[in-house]
């Protein structure tokens, strides 16, 4: 009895399991890529659909209403009919998902998928589509490109119609700052180069064309070098008939113009080397390069004392004026030949050493120290010279220099100077050499 009850109540389940209907299929509709920007294909991928289904409709928004469908979609003809929202970019596959090409800002918003079985059983399922904006690219104004260091302030403005984050690049390389507005205070040399500018999100990033900043700097730092010499200090010893060249180095943005001068008076033409051929005692003398730059409107100089030897003059210890005939207002240098090698100190005075208060100048252990008589347009070099500038009548007179070695060797030379009296005369010098005169060992 018990047997027959248990055989009864597995046949009535039987019967019931073979009777109940098919759970629905589950519809799921997802975008992929799942954050497209604008103008991306996005396709509404469709998930979970069985089998054997009559057709697909698509609807924009949350209604089954014909004035928002897209597509609709008969499986058994694969015809697709277009309804009232199709914007002709729409497209339905298959397995009823739906393409949308070159999506726009206004494709963002609500999907309806709705499904249809041979019993004519809907299936209803809802998507979500977000579409984000393509950044365009925005452009970098400056209220001056081309500008002076220290003197000139530049403002960078990153011009964009997107409410988004910025950067800033410098010379390609990320830089801090986040505003609009990038500011260079007193703008520096070192701050020249491209600036670019992105609005930048998680999903898009544009950057602006390359800018270039122009620092115009300097002349800063201008030294003279020399080829085929020997330098020692601030003086260049050139063998008598050999050739030299100087350059003139110095650090500005742009091109400096460039000035020599020899003992004042410009020498050579503008450029950033000196050639001197064929050496001669008349190429002895102080050469200073000018360099200019016209757009900072700063100048910069470098003086070197060039002296020749060899031949019958360098074996004499002698003092001879350079440039041989003076004009008032020109420079002039009393060149010394022979000046002793091992020279402990030397002094200049505009008279006698037995006058303190004539000294000009003396140089002891190589620090080239003022005197009283000194009118502050003197100078005196390492190898004893002595460099007047801007000659004028006062200037006339005995000049004596007393040189001192380290074995205390003394020796003295004078030279008597006459300076034109009147601008623009010209007069040659009366030079007078006195045999030195040795004191001590």
């Amino acid at each position: 009895q018990s047997e027959n009850v248990s055989w009864k109540r597995w046949a009535f389940t039987s019967v019931l399991t073979a009777w109940l209907p098919p759970a629905p299929a589950q519809l799921t509709v997802t975008p992929i890529p799942p954050n497209p920007l604008e103008g991306w294909d996005v396709t509404l991928s469709v998930s979970g659909a069985p089998g054997g289904l009559l057709l697909y409709n698509w609807y924009r928004g949350a209604s089954l209403s014909l004035t928002q469908m897209i597509l609709s979609y008969i499986n058994a003809t694969e015809i697709q009919t277009p309804g009232a929202a199709h914007s002709g970019r729409e497209a339905v596959h298959p397995n009823g998902s739906l393409l949308i090409q070159r999506v726009t800002l206004n494709d963002s918003g609500s999907y309806l998928l709705q499904s249809i079985n041979p019993q004519f059983q809907t299936e209803i399922a809802f998507g979500f589509l977000r579409v984000y904006e393509r950044f365009s690219k925005p452009r970098v104004t400056a209220n001056g490109t081309n500008v002076v260091e220290y003197r000139d302030s530049v403002e960078l403005t990153c011009v964009t119609s997107h409410m988004a984050d910025i950067r800033w690049y410098f010379n390609h390389q990320l830089i801090p700052g986040s505003s609009r507005v990038l500011m260079r205070p007193g703008v520096r040399r070192e701050e020249a180069g491209v600036y670019q500018c992105e609005v930048w999100s998680l999903l898009s990033a544009n950057r602006s064309d390359p800018v270039q900043l122009t620092v115009n700097y300097g002349p800063d730092h201008v030294t003279i070098t020399q080829e085929s010499a020997l330098r020692k200090g601030c003086t260049i010893e050139a063998e008598l008939n050999s050739t030299l060249t100087l350059w003139c180095v110095t650090e500005s943005c742009p091109e400096p113009q460039y000035e020599w001068t020899l003992n004042g008076t410009s020498r050579g033409r503008p450029q950033d080397s000196l050639l001197i051929g064929a050496m001669s005692w008349e190429h002895q003398g102080a050469y200073t390069c000018i360099a200019k730059n016209n757009k900072t409107q700063l100048s910069a100089s470098a003086t070197v004392f060039l002296t020749v030897t060899g031949g019958f003059m360098a074996s004499s210890f002698m003092i001879v004026p350079i440039p041989a005939r003076q004009v008032e207002g020109q420079d002039v240098t009393l060149s010394v030949q022979g000046c002793p090698r091992d020279l402990l100190v030397y002094a200049w005075y505009r008279g006698t050493p037995d006058e303190p208060n004539r000294l000009v100048s003396q140089l002891p252990l190589g620090n080239w120290i003022a005197g009283p008589a000194h009118s502050g347009r003197e100078t005196g070099f390492p190898n004893c010279s002595l460099h007047i500038q801007h000659l004028n009548a006062s200037d006339s007179g005995r000049y004596t220099l007393k040189t001192v070695t380290l074995q205390g060797k003394t020796e003295m030379l004078e030279i008597e100077l006459r300076a034109p009296p009147t601008p623009g005369a010209r007069q040659v010098p009366s030079l007078m050499l006195v045999t030195p005169v040795v004191v001590g060992n």
